[in-house]
Order: C-alpha cells, then sequence, then structure tokens
C-alpha cells in the first residue's frame, strides 16, 4: 500500500494549482487599471500574432476550452476588441482579428502583464528561474494530452 502524503503540500498537483490561482491574483492586480483578464490577454496576444486564426485553433494554442472561448470572444467582440467573421472556404468557421481598440489594448496590458510575470517568479532565486521555466515547459508539453482543452489543433 502506498503510503498517505503527510500534506497537501506534498502534492504537485495542489501546490500547480495553488500557483496558477495566486498568478491569475497577481495579474489582475497589475492589469487592474487595464481591465483584461489572463484569457484574455492570452486571446488577443495569440491572435494578434496570426490574424484571421479560426476559433478551434485559437482555442488549442491558448490551451482553452472550445466551448468556453465563444463566450470570451463574445465579451470581446462586444467591446469591440476583436472581429469574427465567416471563412470564405467553410461558412460555419470564424475567423479573428484583433481591431485597433484590440491592439490599443494589449499594447496598454503588456507592461502590466510583463510585471505580473516577474512578481510571480520573483521569490525563487534569479539563477532558478529559467530552469523552472524550463521545467514548467517540459511537464506541459509532456502530459498536454490529459488537458481538458489538449492542444490538438
Amino acid at each position: 500500500m502506498k503510503r498517505r502524503p503527510a500534506d497537501l503540500d506534498d502534492l504537485p498537483g495542489h501546490l500547480m494549482r495553488r500557483l496558477q490561482q495566486i498568478a491569475v491574483g497577481i495579474f489582475l492586480d497589475e492589469t487592474a487599471d487595464v481591465g483584461i483578464t489572463p484569457v484574455q490577454f492570452a486571446l488577443l496576444f495569440a491572435a494578434s500574432k496570426q490574424p484571421g486564426m479560426d476559433q478551434r485553433t485559437l482555442a488549442a494554442q491558448i490551451g482553452f476550452d472550445t466551448s468556453t472561448i465563444g463566450a470570451v470572444l463574445d465579451r470581446l467582440e462586444a467591446r469591440g476588441i476583436v472581429l469574427r467573421s465567416a471563412s470564405p472556404d467553410d461558412r460555419r468557421v470564424r475567423l479573428l482579428s484583433v481591431t485597433k481598440e484590440g491592439e490599443a489594448l494589449l499594447a496598454a496590458a503588456l507592461p502590466a502583464m510583463l510585471r505580473a510575470q516577474k512578481r510571480i517568479l520573483s521569490p525563487l532565486p534569479a539563477g532558478d528561474r529559467d530552469r523552472f521555466m524550463e521545467m514548467m515547459k517540459v511537464l506541459v508539453e509532456a502530459n498536454g494530452a490529459w488537458s481538458r482543452a489538449a492542444r490538438d489543433a
């Protein structure tokens, strides 16, 4: 029989969930004046790098489930931040573009987002931060198929 963990803090999944909560809190603190969430930022960042991307590809790139990404896009579209248009090849496919207002929001959010990233990593010794990032990327890549928003597009 396997030994029971002494504490929740001995479980990597628990610590990752807590770290994600902390990361969101820090992001929202830093971007409070800008009015953007971490998911909205990821969506705008990815869509601005690849204009004309479809919703499914976008959801896969940012690791977000396709059923919920539509609601996020609805809110951003209502704010004039993104536009969705039907693909000329398949009218069921919605192609995304970031508006000038969206690009301005992204530009305004970028310094705050970078401050948030720095704050998240600041408790680690400077020499360990790159290695920590590398290890997180290994875990995400190796376990990505288990995500409810698997990156299969």
